[in-house]
């Protein structure tokens, strides 16, 4: 007889129960895993994390207002200065005799107006002449007319010749003529002195006009003087004694003394996040320096907001992408480390949400007010 073939041999029942534990605990491992990263339950924890951060200054770009030749550069590349400090010098030759051209044509307008002063005073002169010109010439005319009629009396009775009365006659009429003169004279000196009021308004917007010539003048001579704005340290200089400069030109930055932190945080992380809550971030250009700040402010809206391209989502096919909102972080002082801060770098930032202000917690909705029954009596 043939040998029967051996019975193939049965699965050893320990070495299923180790390769069933060994998939339970890797799949766990890859549950926990996941809960780690998306800090939920047991994993999740007050502090909000993220490496999208950037520390933020108010770099200064300098540049000039005017155009022309750079006579000097007193500064150098990285330079500290203090505000006030002279960084460039541009010819400030042609600006020189701009300014004193506007001085001499204001002085010249000064001395119109006061030559007016001069022509007003003897305008009101002339007619308080002429009035008393006018006066005098009345006086007469009545005069005349009472020696006519002292004339006409002696005449009815002989006693003077009609010869002397034609000639009295004459004489009232000279009068009257003279009265007719000195009243022209009067309007004329009048109307003169109203020409010279109305010549003042004119004199007076040239030495206006002058006055801001002179100071606009005034201020193309400063800006040829170009001075640092703040205390801080420079960036890169760029220009140089002898190039010609266009107005607008940049010719270096200047990076103050005070700097915070940008931390963009995604939407799904906002929910806890208050101003005046402590935040610590990790600088990568110190070698992992740990420092301290505070939430001092949030952005009205998102980052892509702000874009000058914003995403438009009405049409196409929609994928949800967590938005990020902008948060600013005020450094602490008194940090060693804090000086050795430059706009730019990157950092680590962690919030600590469970700090939260009372007067910064979010308001509980109030329950809408029912509408009134149609048809309800007050």
């Amino acid at each position: 007889m043939p040998p029967v073939p051996p019975a193939p041999p049965q699965p050893d029942r320990r070495q299923q129960w180790l390769s069933a534990a060994g998939f339970l605990l890797v799949a766990l491992v890859g549950v926990l895993v996941v809960l780690y990263a998306w800090r939920l339950p047991p994993f999740s924890t007050p502090i909000v994390s993220t490496e999208n951060a950037l520390v933020r200054g108010q770099v200064t770009v300098i540049g000039t207002q005017l155009s022309g030749y750079v006579v000097a550069v007193n500064v150098q590349d990285f330079q500290h200065v203090k505000e006030g400090d002279l960084l460039v010098q541009i010819d400030d030759r042609v600006y020189q005799q701009r300014y004193e051209q506007a001085q001499a044509q204001l002085a010249a307008q000064q001395a119109a107006l006061a030559n007016w002063e001069q022509t007003h005073r003897s305008a009101a002169a002339n007619i308080l002449l002429n009035q008393a010109a006018l006066a005098n010439a009345e006086a007469q005319a009545v005069r005349s007319v009472a020696d006519l009629k002292r004339v006409e009396a002696l005449v009815a009775d002989g006693s003077l010749s009609i010869r002397e009365q034609d000639q009295q006659k004459a004489g009232k009429a000279q009068t009257a003529a003279a009265v007719a003169q000195a009243r022209a004279n009067l309007e004329i000196s009048k109307q003169s002195a109203q020409s010279v009021v109305v010549n003042k308004l004119s004199l007076q917007a040239a030495v206006a006009n002058a006055e801001a010539a002179l100071k606009a003048a005034k201020v193309d001579l400063d800006n040829t003087r170009i001075t640092a704005p703040s205390d801080g340290q420079l960036g890169q200089v760029t220009v140089r004694q002898g190039a010609f400069v266009n107005s607008g030109a940049q010719l270096m930055g200047l990076v103050p003394r005070q700097m915070w932190v940008i931390a963009n945080l995604k939407e799904t992380q906002m929910n806890a996040v208050r101003v005046g809550q402590s935040a610590t971030f990790k600088v990568d250009a110190l070698d992992g320096a740990v420092m301290t700040g505070q939430v001092e402010r949030i952005s009205p809206a998102t980052g892509s907001e702000f874009s000058v391209l914003p995403a438009d989502n009405a049409t196409g096919n929609y994928v949800k992408i967590a938005q990020r909102i902008p948060v600013r972080i005020r450094i602490d002082g008194g940090q060693g480390e804090a000086h050795r801060l430059r706009p730019g770098m990157s950092v680590i930032v962690s919030i600590d949400t469970s700090s939260v202000r009372d007067d910064e917690a979010p308001a509980k909705p109030r329950a809408a007010t029912p509408p009134a029954a149609s048809g309800a009596k007050p």
